[in-house]
């Protein structure tokens, strides 16, 4: 079984890989000279991929388009979050981390991103499994966060970790779409209050 099996997980980090490479090219051109501007025959040259290569990850620019503002929204958050797990000890130290990734995250943000993001609902909604995937990827991880406190002592038990995971989840999902539709929105305040809500929701020792 385990002869079978490799093969399968080598081809699909291929797989992996070569998306990843689309899609980083793709960014690279949409930055440089904006959507419109940018053809999927310049996305393969700067790719280096065949068209048919292209086409058998995305079956045409706007679902790239939206595969590019998924992983804006959450591709991130399960590398992040095992990264602030490796290194603070306590969930206080974990969230304020957080908050501060995603404010670095947001400070470099461009016009592009803004609109990659707007785009991603739309694929989701061509996509349900895909959207029910990553939704559950992303909130699978925040339930670990908040368990591994609940198992060391620092995180209330008044609220499940399943209800706590989702309420950061859906608090910075509306943060960031907010911002995605309206370029005054005060994304950096707004990050700091939930840093203090999640601190008081979450935490044992919060008053």
């Amino acid at each position: 079984m385990d002869i079978t099996a490799a093969p399968l997980g080598r081809r699909e980090k291929r797989k992996q890989e070569i998306r990843s490479r689309i899609e980083e090219a793709a960014y690279r051109l949409f930055r440089a000279q904006g959507i419109e501007d940018t053809s999927i025959e310049q996305i393969c040259v700067e790719a280096d991929v065949a068209r048919r290569t292209f086409y058998g990850h995305f079956p045409n620019k706007h679902t790239l388009l939206g595969g590019l503002g998924i992983s804006r929204l959450y591709d991130q958050s399960g590398p992040m979050l095992q990264m602030l797990m490796d290194d603070h000890d306590s969930t206080r130290a974990r969230l304020e981390a957080m908050i501060d990734y995603i404010e670095s995250n947001f400070a470099s943000y461009e016009e592009i991103d803004r609109q990659l993001i707007l785009i991603a609902p739309s694929t989701f909604a061509e996509d349900t499994e895909r959207h029910r995937e990553i939704g559950d990827s992303a909130l699978a991880s925040f339930v670990r966060l908040i368990a591994t406190g609940v198992k060391i002592g620092d995180v209330q038990t008044k609220f499940s970790p399943e209800i706590l995971a989702a309420m950061v989840v859906g608090t910075l999902n509306m943060l960031t779409i907010s911002w995605a539709m309206n370029s005054e929105y005060p994304v950096f305040a707004k990050l700091e209050e939930a840093r203090v809500m999640f601190e008081h929701l979450i935490c044992e020792d919060s008053a």
